[in-house]
């Protein structure tokens, strides 16, 4: 579990790390080292170089996708590298979220540092600039099977044009409000502000930020409910998980047998049986299993802020320089790996649905029917626990790979797409259904804490976590809207750990 500050600034030296990025993507500041300056500037000359010498160089003067053969003259370049803003900025649908837009950015700094990408240094530090002052572009979520439409409306702001979530709303009056002029962008700085995985992979840094609170919570609130259902712990011995040949699993257990160590509760029902079900007993190897599949990702995306994901890229010397058509701009890595982690996360939590199951069935519980202190007057969690099973096949149904979806764009000039971006949308959506379904469980398992009449002491680690919860919301007693409970707790789910 990651319990390091987070920094208030953060220096690009040669790549972040996806740490550092989701620390620029909650806020911190972010400043270009002296030596990466050097880069940039070293690859802008190339590019200079290139139009001067009339080297054929796809988006410096040609036009992009299937018009890559069509001639653009130097007088023309500036003036193409603009319309390719205005011609690619069609998303549509509800914008990102602040976090999100602010991630894409850093990764499209990024990206820029690498010094392949032959943009002017003055694009960086325009782009820099509303990190810095928390100016954040709207960006529409929907509307790109890969990552264009998304850059293009943040680079609109750096233009001068489109909308701001801040006020002023306008791009213009925002660069008017930080005394900052429209960047006027010059050859090759359209195309390069449009391409590359940035775009996936900012997104799939909040992904991975989120999924790593989520397995922590999930952990946690899985330890109440098998207290609270009575589990047996010998399922969490050391020696007998170590035999599974994964670090991940045992790590769970360890957490495990952490969160229910002193558990009186435990202690009294130990050997009343002589296996509980799989949602209980199987949580180290569903939980590692999906601890697994985190770190891959983590791997990936790391391995992708290291990378040049530019096209074209620009190497060579001022004398003679080469511009590089190649396809770095593809993000099939970071579209596998989303597909897989949002397949992990719903595999979490369908897993903490059954456990919420059978908190509220009677059969199998032994406590109240539903979690209710008067069963049948009151409802308490039936329909809490259809809310999550609604989440869960919803889950399965968002779990379709989408880097299977293929496509073909640009006059079959595009004819493979990897849709890593959509990927990336589709696991924070899986995310947020899962999210609400921990809540749920955690919720139910508090209940059924305070059901259990006359039973024996909590571990003190899952006490704690009960309270955490009552200070948010009492027992329930159908007397209020249960979502308002729902909300709260899934509120503090998604921006605080759980204890440590």
């Amino acid at each position: 579990m990651h319990t390091d500050p987070t920094p208030t600034a953060v220096t690009l030296n040669h790549a972040l790390n996806w740490r550092e990025l989701y620390s620029v993507a909650e806020g911190a500041s972010l400043q270009v080292s002296n030596d990466t300056a050097a880069r940039i500037q070293a690859s802008r000359a190339l590019v200079n170089s290139i139009a001067a010498k009339g080297i054929r160089a796809y988006g410096v003067n040609t036009g992009v996708g299937a018009l890559c053969d069509v001639a653009i003259d130097v007088s023309q370049q500036a003036q193409l590298s603009r319309n390719l803003i205005m011609s690619h900025a069609v998303g549509v649908g509800s914008p990102l979220t602040a976090l999100e837009t602010r991630a894409i950015m850093a990764a499209q700094v990024n990206n820029f540092c690498h010094g392949y990408s032959g943009v002017r240094l003055e694009l960086v530090a325009q782009l820099v600039a509303l990190l810095n002052a928390q100016c954040t572009p709207v960006v529409p979520s929907q509307g790109s099977v890969g990552y264009l439409s998304h850059m293009a409306h943040i680079a609109l702001v750096a233009i001068g044009e489109g909308q701001v979530h801040s006020t002023p709303s306008s791009g213009a009056d925002a660069l008017r409000a930080m005394k900052l002029k429209p960047l006027v962008l010059a050859a090759k700085e359209g195309l390069s502000v449009l391409n590359g995985t940035p775009c996936a992979t900012g997104l799939a840094t909040v992904v991975l930020a989120r999924a790593e609170r989520l397995l922590a919570w999930a952990d946690d609130v899985s330890a109440m409910s098998f207290e609270a259902l009575r589990g047996q712990p010998a399922a969490f011995d050391q020696e007998i998980l170590a035999l599974r040949q994964s670090p991940a699993i045992n790590q769970v257990g360890a957490r495990l047998r952490a969160l229910l160590a002193g558990s009186a509760i435990l202690a009294a029902s130990a050997g009343a049986h002589t296996q509980a079900s799989l949602s209980l007993r199987a949580i180290p190897q569903v939980h590692g299993a999906a601890r697994d599949v985190w770190q891959h990702t983590a791997t990936i995306i790391d391995q992708e802020l290291k990378a040049v994901t530019d096209n074209p890229i620009v190497t060579g010397t001022v004398d003679a320089p080469e511009a590089h058509s190649e396809a770095h701009a593809i993000g099939a890595a970071l579209a596998l790996a989303m597909d897989s982690l949002g397949i992990a996360i719903a595999s979490v939590a369908a897993m903490s649905e059954r456990r919420t199951d059978r908190l509220v069935n009677p059969l199998v519980s032994g406590l109240p029917a539903f979690l209710s202190a008067v069963p049948g007057v009151g409802s308490g969690f039936m329909i809490a626990q259809y809310t999550a099973a609604s989440l869960v096949a919803d889950n399965r149904r968002l779990a379709a790979p989408a880097s299977l979806d293929g496509g073909i764009t640009s006059a079959l000039q595009e004819d493979h797409l990897c849709h890593a971006t959509p990927a990336a949308l589709k696991a924070l959506k899986i995310l947020d259904n899962a999210e609400h379904i921990v809540a749920i469980e955690l919720l139910a398992a508090t209940q059924a804490y305070d059901l259990l009449e006359g039973a024996p002491t909590r571990a003190p680690a899952t006490e704690g976590l009960h309270q955490r919860v009552r200070q948010l919301a009492p027992t329930y007693a159908d007397d209020r809207p249960l979502a308002e409970d729902i909300g709260r707790v899934r509120t503090l789910i998604s921006r605080q750990w759980p204890n440590p």
